[in-house]
């Protein structure tokens, strides 16, 4: 039942003009077709940006703004048949273009077989002092940031832990790490991502958590440090509101993050230098979750003002069958 990452993302907007535009800033490319708001990604991924009442838009229980459907990519015929057998012994499925869509915590996910376009990706070698890896050879000159992936999305959900566990038992989902009371992060079966898909605590005592089913972010894969920050700068140019923290490398999966206010609702995030895993992996849990939030960021927000205490934990093979990290 391989699930190999993210083939679409639907946003449902208030403001279709004004996500489009920001988008097409972002980075992300026309998809060819003659529709307003459809984006391709370099590895073939998609990103639609749909008016509160087109009827393309699933119902959904999300307030707000932001990603309303998620597609999920399924390696073959014979994987997207096991996952419709499993999820239609006790939810209602809908036939869609090469799949089904079924909702899932008041979340629409849908499911289809996918295969991801190669492309290509050249990240140049990064040089210390004694450790040479590029000689006489300058660093490329970008204009433009170009995002090439769909890493992960994020939603805030009343009962993340429960979530959770159903997409582990279920639909063959990966637990990468635990943020203890603040989140887990999930990576499916068919993908090396550290997370492709993040439950956060909506009753977390976070800046935005209110309770509700809420979306909260996609993270963009680009190349490099220097591809995230022309990205960054450009769109502070094209007159996007800029993020308030700015560069900073998160602690859990070690990667490198520019967050921006985005008008299709959250927040859209350049991410790149990740951790890659497979199950070869051993799960953590953040006991102080802040430890895990970030290694550094430019600008010190409100919530690290005090550096978290360093504080983590292995969990073990009965821990995470039992689903007992964040109880």
């Amino acid at each position: 039942m391989a699930i190999i990452g993210i083939r679409r993302l639907r946003y449902r907007v208030s403001d279709t003009d004004v996500a489009r535009r920001f988008f097409a800033d972002f980075g992300l490319g026309p998809s060819g077709e003659a529709r307003p708001g459809h984006f391709t990604l370099a590895n073939g991924s998609e990103v639609e940006v749909l008016g509160e009442c087109d009827p393309a838009l699933p119902s959904s229980q999300i307030v707000g703004d932001g990603v309303h459907e998620v597609s999920w990519g399924v390696e073959d015929e014979g994987s997207l048949g096991l996952l419709a057998d499993e999820l239609g012994r006790d939810h209602s499925l809908e036939d869609i273009d090469g799949g089904f869509r079924t909702q899932l915590f008041g979340v629409p996910f849908s499911f289809v077989t996918w295969t991801p376009r190669q492309f290509a990706n050249a990240p140049d070698p990064v040089n210390a002092p004694g450790v040479v890896r590029r000689l006489n050879t300058h660093r490329k000159w970008r204009r433009r940031a170009r995002p090439k992936v769909i890493n992960h999305v994020v939603f805030r959900l009343p009962d993340y832990v429960e979530a959770a566990r159903f997409m582990r038992a279920r639909l063959g989902f990966r637990l990468s790490d635990i943020q203890t009371g603040f989140g887990q992060y999930l990576r499916a079966s068919g993908s090396n991502n550290h997370h492709n898909l993040l439950f956060l605590n909506a009753n977390a005592h976070f800046p935005g958590c209110d309770g509700q089913l809420r979306f909260d972010h996609v993270n963009f894969g680009v190349e490099d440090i220097d591809e995230l920050m022309i990205g960054a700068n450009y769109m502070v140019r094209c007159g996007w509101q800029p993020s308030d923290i700015g560069l900073g490398r998160h602690r859990i999966d070690s990667a490198l993050f520019y967050y921006l206010p985005c008008p299709a609702g959250g927040e859209v995030e350049y991410g790149t230098d990740a951790d890659y895993v497979d199950d070869n992996w051993v799960p953590r849990e953040f006991d102080v979750p802040l430890f895990g939030y970030s290694h550094f960021t430019h600008n010190v927000p409100p919530f690290l003002e005090r550096e978290p205490e360093w504080s983590f934990k292995y969990l073990t093979e009965a821990q995470i069958a039992a689903g007992l990290g964040d109880v």
